[in-house]
């Protein structure tokens, strides 16, 4: 069965677009007293609560609809992409819980147990604890987890600790919003995204923590343009994009120019477009801005083996992205 068929989105471009979210959390009144070190105001990947001296709790929670067709390699992404949250904020994962919506009464529940056996994959390679969850009838399928982690506090990476000076260095090629939106019109399966999504954050996030990386950011739903824009609010600092340096996957821009993309990812370039000075293609923004389901890490450092993409600058009148 084609799982992408039986949702109206797909992955983490099926997310609320930033614009109207931050509108709803940005009336919510704060909840929290001075051991919640992260919490709503930054728009950060994780909630970070210091539980003792040098210890810290990192939660969070991530589903969506089925980005492949898949249930198997649909449970591990899902799962990758849940973990992602609390790597970014340089933690470790402890326990996660699974999160199951599921039309019983169209889809094979068989298929269930497949998302949940890809999802247990990936917490048995990351050495996560899998313990239970919850599941509900519901007309589109849906699946992800609720995840907490473990992080020292004086070793975290915020959004909001970006200074100017340093370079970006990105983790994981862009595009997989793109080549999702094509599979998702055309069955056509694209085996390098798919171990694209599935390769977890964990390395990446433990080499950024040896460098004495404290700023940093995973890329998915809101895109590369869209995360970079919230990391620069949030730290004060405005950026800089060399676009020749960003890596994409494989068959790319030909799914891009054949009209393959997600209404995310141009939610994503409408909403950061006002804070660009672009010296690009709108085509070239669009990749800039497409939406990823578990995409990579953006890291205020330098990591070796992976590309730097630009760099942070002195702010001057708010934070603005130039892209070259």
């Amino acid at each position: 069965m084609r799982l992408t068929q039986y949702a109206s989105g797909g992955g983490c471009a099926c997310k609320v677009p930033p614009g109207e979210l931050e509108r709803v959390v940005g009336s919510l009144p704060a909840v929290g007293g001075e051991d919640l070190l992260v919490g709503l105001d930054t728009g950060d990947d994780a909630a970070v609560v210091r539980i003792e001296e040098g210890r810290a709790v990192v939660a969070t929670t991530d589903f969506f609809t089925p980005v492949v067709d898949d249930a198997y390699d649909w449970g591990r992404i899902a799962a990758a992409n849940a973990l992602s949250d609390v790597y970014a904020m340089g933690g470790t994962p402890l326990v996660a819980l699974n999160l199951l919506c599921w039309p019983r009464d169209r889809i094979p529940f068989e298929l269930a147990a497949e998302v949940l056996r890809g999802g247990a994959d990936v917490c048995r390679l990351a050495g996560t604890h899998l313990a239970g969850g919850h599941s509900i009838d519901d007309p589109e399928p849906k699946y992800g987890l609720a995840v907490t982690g473990l992080a020292d506090p004086a070793r975290l990476m915020r959004n909001d600790a970006g200074e100017a000076g340093l370079p970006l260095t990105l983790t994981k090629p862009l595009g997989l919003g793109v080549l999702n939106n094509r599979h998702k019109a055309t069955g056509e399966v694209f085996p390098d995204a798919v171990t694209t999504m599935t390769t977890l954050n964990r390395n990446a996030s433990r080499a950024a923590l040896d460098a004495g990386v404290v700023c940093a950011t995973d890329v998915t739903g809101f895109g590369l343009l869209g995360h970079l824009f919230k990391l620069c609010r949030a730290s004060g600092v405005s950026a800089e994009v060399d676009a020749a340096a960003v890596p994409y996957l494989d068959g790319v821009r030909i799914s891009l120019a054949d009209g393959y993309v997600p209404g995310g990812s141009r939610r994503n370039l409408d909403w950061v477009r006002p804070h660009l000075d672009a010296a690009v293609t709108d085509d070239e923004l669009l990749l800039l801005a497409d939406a990823q389901t578990s995409g990579g890490l953006l890291v205020a450092g330098e990591l070796p083996g992976h590309p730097v993409v630009g760099r942070l600058v002195a702010q001057d009148g708010g934070p603005r992205i130039a892209v070259r």
